[in-house]
């Protein structure tokens, strides 16, 4: 089977600009399914063409963004001449141009497709009044615009299909197939070093490392207003009062990375809070979950979040705001705890969790059986047989 993937630029820019990101780490497995896969994204500076493995292929717009809907049904049209295409998979998301790009294709190729509708920006809280539009736009827009579509695939059980489904969607046309594709070899418990902590920098070296446990809590995500990680920044300042030596791991890059720099500076954290930057591989990745006792999850809105699953492999206990997977997955106090966006309430609930070995213990033990559930290869095959059975 042959398959043309239709998605936005996220991780595809990391994709053709060569960081093994998730999406790579995905096609990674998910190639062997297929004959061939084509890819399509919207213009990105320098690149047009690129291949992965020996059948993935991505196709760089070469038009600016305001002509991409046009430059799509183009090339996918053309793509289709030549390797006739079995299914398309479409990743939607405000402005929609990938969904009704998509529709049109399909009518003058004859292909059915997927729509793929990882999170719903703006809900359950918006991170900006972009956000808010883009939810309201969701609500107007949902039904006309999976109308035509086989199938929509969400990523959680719960938040997105109840969104949906209250914005006109047809019940039986939503696909729940999950999106955490977790490589259990390496997201996983890492021992511990004995003797005295060193400064709380973080060693990410290693085939089978030994870790400090140097932070109290890790974050990790692109640093993006949505991922609340002002809010984060904010609980930490509070919790200091009680905790003055409290330490906090950044994990990530993004567009807000000065003003956080700014924000702990002014608030004179710089003991306190460390950035680690883009990691290189999943493995420094790991190592650097390994190296805090809690992962704090702050988002207004997800779909899972992947990070957070990966975490838990990594036996670390959860403290998150009630967000796409993990109303599915998370029952407070049993195996993880919850926290509005209130920087109070977030203080407070870490605090709890920081003076509670036991309770960390038995969330840690908790949170390794749930990751259990999403092994990577298991996963995609599931996306992948999912998506064949559609057929």
């Amino acid at each position: 089977m042959k398959l043309l993937m239709i998605t936005g630029l996220g991780g595809g820019v990391d994709l053709v600009r060569g960081k093994r990101g998730a999406f790579y780490h995905t096609l990674e497995e998910f190639h062997r399914y297929w004959d061939r896969i084509d890819i399509i994204l919207p213009k990105v500076e320098g690149v047009t063409e690129k291949q992965f493995f020996d059948n993935v292929f991505v196709h760089c717009s070469t038009w600016p963004m305001l002509y991409y809907p046009a430059w799509f049904l183009k090339k996918g049209a053309d793509l289709h001449r030549e390797q006739k295409f079995d299914l398309m998979t479409v990743h939607e998301f405000p402005p929609f141009y990938n969904g009704i790009g998509a529709r049109l294709l399909a009518g003058e190729i004859n292909v059915p497709y997927v729509l793929e509708v990882h999170h719903i920006p703006g809900h359950p809280k918006a991170g900006s009044f972009k956000e808010k539009m883009y939810k309201k736009a969701w609500k107007v827009f949902a039904k006309f615009d999976t109308a035509k579509a086989k199938a929509v695939r969400v990523v959680n059980q719960k938040e997105t299909p109840e969104f949906l489904i209250s914005a006109g969607v047809a019940k039986e046309k939503i696909a729940y197939i999950p999106s955490v594709y977790l490589d259990l070899e390496v997201f996983r418990v890492y021992p511990v070093k004995s003797g005295v902590a060193s400064p709380p920098k973080a060693e990410f070296d290693g085939v089978n490392p030994e870790v400090e446990k140097k932070f109290d809590l890790v974050f990790c995500s692109r640093l993006e207003k949505n991922k609340g990680i002002f809010n984060l920044i904010e609980a930490v300042k509070i919790a200091k009062q009680k905790k003055p030596d409290i330490k906090l791991l950044i994990i990530g890059n993004g567009p807000e990375k000065n003003n956080l720099e700014s924000r702990i500076k002014s608030y004179r954290l710089q003991e306190n809070i460390f950035f680690s930057g883009w990691l290189e591989t999943t493995r420094d990745v790991a190592m650097a979950y390994n190296s805090a006792k809690i992962f704090v999850n702050p988002s207004f809105n997800e779909g899972g979040p992947r990070v957070a699953l990966e975490a838990m492999a990594c036996g670390l206990p959860m403290v998150t705001t009630k967000v796409g997977l993990m109303h599915d997955l998370i029952r407070n106090g049993e195996n993880g705890l919850f926290t509005d966006w209130e920087p109070s309430n977030m203080a407070e609930t870490i605090l709890k969790l920081l003076n509670d070995p036991a309770l960390q213990t038995k969330f840690s033990q908790a949170g390794q059986t749930i990751s259990q559930h999403f092994e990577k290869k298991a996963m995609i095959r599931n996306y992948a047989e999912s998506l064949q059975k559609l057929l």
